[in-house]
């Protein structure tokens, strides 16, 4: 093999895959914007994956509570697969096909979001949890590869990378990561001043104001007396 080969061909798949994931701008511009909004408003987005996947899952999350670019208020993102000790216990206790389906049951509420992750759209564990999250009332997003495939096919709404080579899929799955946060910052401001309720008018009182110790006067004696 000539040098530069594996590179070449590798940037070549790559560049591929580019050319249809341009036509994903709006798509990723709605999922930023959305994301800004539950999460100022006290929801949460909880984000799966296996293997290569699982550690995309926790670089975004890393990124919502912590920050992509400038300093703002932290936002609740949860990776699942990063809860080691719960993780185990439910393979062990239930089967590995239920380790992010229990979690999204035990944390997941109406109006949060999940968010999974999977290159081949084919995961039992994934199907699992999205089932499990639309029975509960989150929003499911999926990231996979070429469509259709099933975990496309369970969720709301997913984007699916088209590129056979699943390394040219995670690349791109990193790169739809730090366009959510980038599309999630740039909304934020207006997220938030939506999210924040109005101060209650000022409200001239309609009777005597009544402050600290009331003192009247004792009509036999005289005397003070605190009421």
């Amino acid at each position: 093999m000539p040098e530069g080969g594996l590179l070449d061909t590798h940037l070549a798949n790559l560049a591929a895959a580019l050319v249809p994931y341009r036509g994903c701008e709006a798509q990723l511009a709605r999922w930023g914007a959305e994301l800004a909004h539950r999460l100022a408003a006290g929801g949460r987005l909880l984000v799966a994956g296996n293997g290569g996947s699982a550690a995309e899952a926790q670089h975004l999350t890393a990124e919502l509570v912590g920050k992509l670019r400038h300093d703002r208020q932290p936002l609740s993102a949860i990776a699942l697969h990063a809860e080691t000790s719960a993780v185990t216990a439910i393979a062990n206790d239930y089967g590995y096909a239920d380790v992010y389906a229990r979690q999204v049951r035990a944390h997941g509420r109406p109006g949060d979001i999940l968010l999974l992750l999977s290159t081949s759209g084919a995961s039992a564990n994934l199907l699992a949890a999205a089932h499990a999250g639309r029975d509960a009332g989150l929003t499911t997003w999926a990231l996979t590869g070429p469509a259709p495939n099933p975990l496309a096919d369970a969720c709301a709404d997913a984007l699916a990378v088209a590129s056979p080579d699943s390394q040219v899929v995670q690349e791109l799955h990193l790169v739809t990561s730090h366009l959510l946060c980038e599309y999630l910052e740039q909304e934020l401001p207006a997220a938030l001043a939506a999210s924040t309720p109005p101060a209650p008018a000022d409200r001239t009182p309609s009777g005597p104001v009544r402050a600290g110790v009331e003192v009247v006067l004792d009509g036999g004696t005289g005397q003070q007396v605190d009421a």
